[in-house]
């Protein structure tokens, strides 16, 4: 196989991604240390930066929001009453929620931030400036808690795939003692349990995109979740972004997908009868 023009076009794609953040340093530098002056406004410049090159290149059915996931215990699809005893839920503020939206409603937007039902999440992504070890195991349980918000069955009673989960920084701190990516797969099997967590629960992606990246590959057969890791060469600036497509993607294509499950979007008192019944017109059937 060869694809070389498509890993140029992606190298090309990141190095400009790169270019455009550090242009934010230039102009409003920081007197005393590496990036920005104002230590907020770097962040949710990296998250911007980042946000507005996955919408260049996932289908415009994706939108790609911050905000909020809302799970209501309320009846699914036609009949599913899964949740009656449950409790409505919702996930802390996510920086990237990647939704469905041409085939799932939104409950509340305001811009770019929303309040979306679980079933229409196809990704969520934390993103930081600087990746230290106290993010990784945050986050991790951050994004565990909100991919259990998503677990969701189809019209075909199937469980639905859930989102692609990432930690994406523009950067990162070593350790002198310990490689990156040792003390960050350490940090992982702290927080994940195989007797509580499903594959689905166990992040997709992380990675420094100027360095190296943490891949989960996929297995056939099994329950095992595989990671691996890339130290970015100089041509290899493509690898972080195009990990985060090729997950993004993989879930929204997945089979289980394809038949769209009415989401938990209203909600009636169960107890509430009707005034009054006003009568019956007959018609020729339901088609």
């Amino acid at each position: 196989m060869d694809g070389k023009r498509i890993r140029e076009y992606w190298s090309n794609e990141m190095q400009a991604l790169l270019d455009t953040y550090k242009q934010f340093q230039v102009l409003i530098p920081a007197k005393n240390r590496n990036g920005a002056d104002h230590n907020g406004e770097d962040g949710r410049y990296v998250e911007t930066l980042i946000r507005e090159y996955l919408k260049r290149y996932l289908p415009k059915d994706l939108e790609v929001l911050t905000g909020f996931i809302l799970r209501p215990a309320v009846k699914t699809g036609l009949k599913n009453k899964c949740r009656q005893d449950q409790q409505d839920m919702h996930s802390t503020q996510l920086d990237i929620i990647v939704y469905d939206s041409a085939k799932y409603p939104i409950f509340q937007r305001f811009g770019e931030s929303v309040i979306v039902p679980p079933e229409g999440v196809v990704g969520i992504i934390s993103v930081k400036k600087h990746l230290h070890d106290t993010d990784v195991t945050h986050e991790l349980s951050v994004l565990k808690k909100a991919a259990t918000l998503c677990k969701c069955e189809n019209d075909k009673n199937v469980n639905i795939r859930g989102p692609f989960l990432a930690l994406v920084a523009m950067d990162s701190f070593e350790k002198k003692e310990k490689c990156t990516e040792d003390w960050i797969f350490a940090k992982m099997q702290q927080e994940y349990k195989s007797e509580e967590d499903y594959f689905d629960d166990l992040i997709g992606y992380i990675g420094a995109l100027s360095k190296w990246s943490i891949f989960k590959k996929r297995p056939k057969t099994g329950a095992k979740a595989e990671y691996i890791f890339f130290d970015h060469t100089d041509e290899e600036q493509h690898i972080g972004f195009q990990f985060l497509l090729t997950g993004l993607l993989s879930v929204y294509y997945d089979e289980t997908r394809n038949f769209i499950s009415r989401p938990g979007f209203t909600a009636f008192p169960s107890y509430r009868n009707c005034n009054k019944k006003l009568g019956v017109i007959k018609t020729k059937g339901i088609r």
